[in-house]
């Protein structure tokens, strides 16, 4: 039965991973991977009743994380609708390519912390098609709003679905990862972003001829700045809500996700159907991106049959006997995660050590939210955020390697030594 396990996940794994060279979705191959996994599993246990047990149980912290993700997509969707990031896009103003380029990772850093890596890189580099008007320019800027997207999803509990995985499973709490993340993920950021600035140095911004400005419908100034604040307000108060309540975060996220719903109907509640029906969070829920959702609970569950068998317990059993040091087994994992997708990488990570070993907050789980969360910007390909990317600006494979790699590559080195560092003189 073992063996059958570990040949399924290797194949279902490989297909997720060549996701684009076979022109298979990877939530197909999760589903299908998940479900063998569990049907393979149940026809070799005599006890079926502990099959069904796990299964549920599995289902549960699946499900925690599945709502969560959909909460905070839909409220960022809302956001989006009523054009909410020209809040923060239409401050940015400067005649230096080197000035911008350091207001852009910096506002990308940042907004990343507070929304998600993917929505970020999107809002970005659709801002730069408005200020840039050479694409080799926007290339690299793209280039730099993936790194810094990566950077600043990893050091908050809802920055990057890895770091929220980590947070929802009891790994890690907001604050403490919060404030031992932080300065690696600023690292890991700041070396790429100094070298590009340095590079593009004394160049002026040459600006589009035509800027279209229009998002589709027009919102109020009052009505942006509502739903945008609100809904920064609310991803931002979850954290908060969990440390206070002692309740999962998913009900946090619904809960704020009730608020934003109650006050859209408000705002609009006078205006005509057709009108408003675009702002609601109804129309919200249709555009969210459910085949990610849906790849994260197939992988979820097929992970966890690896779990259940304790084939990832024995591999890191393995692991720390050839190997025996955990900084590099985390800092290796990180950059597998540049060619494979980081969930899979750390739900495994996470039934490979136990919690009793290895409790919450431990060197192991802060380290691996950094890692994992920042190690996909070394391929195009590694982190949603770079698909995004590579979609929206046509940005070539192999143009990144040899232009935005080694850049952040050496973020993410630097960034993991000064992590490494700082718990060493913390502890």
């Amino acid at each position: 039965m073992l063996t059958a396990l570990v040949v399924v996940f290797v194949i279902a794994y490989a297909a997720i991973a060549l996701e684009h060279p076979l022109k298979i979705n990877k939530s197909a191959s999760a589903l299908v991977g998940a479900g063998l996994l569990w049907t393979i599993y149940a026809m070799s246990t005599a006890d079926h009743h502990l099959v069904g047990h796990q299964l549920g149980e599995s289902l549960m912290s699946t499900a925690q994380i599945a709502f969560f993700l959909m909460g905070a997509m839909t409220i960022v969707e809302v956001v989006d609708a009523h054009n909410g990031f020209e809040v923060i896009t239409r401050r940015i103003r400067t005649q230096q390519l080197a000035s911008l380029m350091w207001l852009v990772g910096i506002i990308t850093f940042f907004l990343s912390a507070i929304l998600d890596n993917l929505t970020t890189t999107i809002v970005m580099v659709s801002l730069m098609r408005k200020i840039l008007a050479k694409h080799d320019e926007r290339l690299f800027f793209a280039g730099i709003i993936v790194i810094a997207a990566n950077a600043g999803g990893a050091w908050t509990p809802i920055g990057d679905v890895t770091t929220t995985m980590l947070w929802i499973g009891g790994q890690i709490t907001s604050l403490n990862i919060m404030t031992s993340v932080f300065l690696p993920s600023v690292v890991c950021l700041l070396v790429p972003l100094a070298v590009t600035a340095y590079v593009l140095r004394g160049r002026p911004v040459v600006s589009p001829e035509h800027i279209e400005m229009d998002h589709g419908l027009k919102t109020t100034e009052a009505e942006r700045n509502t739903m945008f604040f609100l809904g920064l307000g609310v991803l931002i108060a979850v954290p908060a809500f969990k440390t206070i309540t002692h309740l999962p975060p998913f009900l946090g996220i619904l809960f704020g996700l009730g608020i934003v719903w109650l006050v859209g109907d408000i705002i609009h509640r006078r205006k005509d159907d057709e009108y408003k029906q675009r702002l609601t969070l109804a129309h919200a829920l249709s555009k969210i991106d459910m085949s990610s959702l849906v790849f994260f609970i197939g992988i979820l569950l097929a992970v966890a049959t690896l779990e259940h068998t304790h084939i990832l317990a024995d591999l890191a059993t393995r692991l720390d006997h050839d190997i025996g040091r955990l900084d590099l087994i985390v800092l290796i994992i990180g950059m597998v995660s540049a060619i494979v997708d980081n969930v899979p990488l750390v739900a495994a990570a996470m039934g490979m050590y136990d919690q009793t070993t290895y409790p919450t907050d431990h060197f192991l789980w802060e380290f691996l939210a950094y890692c994992a969360g920042t190690g996909g910007s070394i391929l195009i390909i590694g982190s949603a955020a770079g698909v995004a990317a590579m979609g929206l600006e046509k940005i070539d494979f192999f143009w990144y390697v040899r232009k935005i790699s080694g850049l952040a590559l050496i973020g993410y080195l630097a960034g993991a030594g000064a992590y490494v560092i700082q718990y060493q003189l913390m502890h």
